[in-house]
């Protein structure tokens, strides 16, 4: 009996409730998983494409990239690093800025990927993300960023933790001007991030399920040395406990931000 020829690029298993997905269902659910609404990671275009107007996205500072300054070795250069992470991601960092319309409202935007270094916050991203602000001021226009993050950047040591000061000092000038920010945490937004702008929104949103934190429940416990209760860190935690406003399915992601976007234009 000749031997089916079935490409092996069909089916997606998901990480939560382990079932196989027809690759194009999930894509046409927006890359949720229909048994049990697991929301799996989006890169930035994907992000851009579900959320934005079609066309109308305009892309900032393409062709800004991080250095090894420092000459980071651990198990390998970080200018290597680099090197793999912008095949893998098919960007030149872990966030890509701009402006667009939703809804035909504009805004000015940022869209993390994890994909990049695990979305990592070093010198460029805080540049990226400063300058997006920066340009919403000059503007008057809203600020909205999409954050899905391991944290701060080690291989480029303080310099990444400096970005934390420099981007929540731009969202204080930002707020002077009385624009709007309207924060979207996604699984997961951790570390230096979390502890600078993903916090930091008028608005802060989050999808379900999304881990939310500085440091991960594991290192908490070894340090507390206690169980921590269930779901702590997720984003339907977070919201009980008044740290984020709303959770917010993907499918509906968009149409709570242009009734956002309404609101704050008056």
């Amino acid at each position: 009996m000749a031997k089916l020829d079935i490409p092996d690029n069909l089916w997606t298993k998901c990480s939560k409730c382990n079932a196989a997905i027809f690759n194009k269902d999930l894509e046409a659910n927006l890359k949720v998983c229909p048994k049990c609404n697991y929301h799996f990671k989006l890169s930035a275009a994907e992000r851009i494409a579900y959320t934005v107007d079609e066309g109308t996205f305009e892309e900032f500072d393409p062709a800004l990239e991080p250095k090894d300054f420092l000459g980071f070795v651990d198990t390998e250069p970080y200018s290597k690093r680099i090197n793999s992470a912008k095949l893998k991601a098919g960007t030149k960092e872990a966030i890509i800025t701009g402006k667009g319309t939703i809804g035909t409202l504009p805004a000015a935007m940022g869209i993390m990927d994890f994909s990049y270094m695990g979305g990592s916050m070093g010198s460029v991203v805080g540049e990226k993300v400063t300058r997006i602000i920066e340009y919403a001021i000059d503007h008057k226009l809203p600020v909205i960023i999409v954050s899905s993050s391991g944290g701060a950047r080690m291989q480029e040591g303080i310099m990444s933790l400096m970005q934390m000061a420099k981007t929540s000092a731009a969202l204080g000038r930002l707020r002077e001007y009385h624009l709007p920010y309207i924060s979207i945490m996604t699984d997961p937004t951790t570390g230096g991030t979390s502890a600078s702008y993903a916090m930091l929104g008028d608005i802060n949103l989050a999808e379900p399920g999304a881990l939310i934190c500085f440091a991960g429940p594991r290192v908490i416990e070894q340090t507390i040395r206690q169980k921590l209760p269930p779901g702590f860190q997720r984003a339907e935690y977070l919201q009980q406990h008044g740290m984020v406003d709303k959770v917010v399915h993907r499918k509906d992601m968009r149409d709570i931000l242009i009734k956002t976007l309404e609101f704050f234009k008056g």
